[in-house]
């Protein structure tokens, strides 16, 4: 198989769902593979697969996650659906969404490793998570980028209609107050 061509299974999961009958739930393992440029490219949700090296020596230099605690990352993978995507069996990027599962979700932690960008992959990516069977019929999907606006636009992402705003509530610290508060239990004991 070569070129465009593609595959869609449940694996590890009950082998008579399939995703054409919508028997994917967001808590059961999701897979899809293609064959693209002579690579096996897959996304999947099994957490078991996931490599927490790679995804956090990512995040942990990224301007939207900047030294981020592996302990805080886990602790987000596991309140979360997580999409690993991989090019020959080696994790190459990451996305995740944090959903109710009924009514809204967000995007978050997207992203492709430089040596594998400019390949679509990406936008394959956050294609196959906003098909995800497990996912549809939601009224809202948000996410936040800096410099990602047209990747977006182009899956559907687009403005809040006007007078319609977001606010945050931000506390660009916390990565480092966590990181530092082991050392201060520390100090004390000794």
């Amino acid at each position: 198989m070569r070129g465009r061509a593609m595959r869609a299974r449940v694996v590890r999961g009950n082998p008579s769902n399939t995703l054409s009958m919508g028997a994917v739930m967001a808590d059961q393992p999701y897979h899809i593979e293609k064959f693209a440029g002579g690579a096996r490219i897959e996304i999947d949700t099994d957490r078991a697969r996931l490599d927490y090296r790679v995804i956090h020596g990512f995040l942990v230099q990224s301007h939207w996650a900047h030294g981020i605690p592996m302990a805080t990352l886990k602790r987000a993978i596991s309140g979360s659906l997580p999409f690993g995507l991989y090019r020959d069996g080696r994790q190459v990027g990451f996305a995740r969404v944090v959903t109710d599962r009924a009514t809204f979700a967000y995007l978050a932690d997207v992203f492709v490793l430089p040596e594998a960008r400019g390949q679509g992959l990406g936008r394959w990516l956050v294609e196959r998570i906003l098909a995800h069977p497990g996912l549809q019929g939601l009224r809202r999907w948000l996410l936040g980028t800096r410099d990602a606006q047209g990747l977006y636009r182009k899956v559907g992402f687009g403005e809040p209609p006007t007078p319609f705003t977001f606010l945050e509530r931000l506390d660009p610290d916390i990565y480092a107050v966590a990181a530092e508060a082991p050392r201060r239990r520390l100090r004390r004991v000794v």
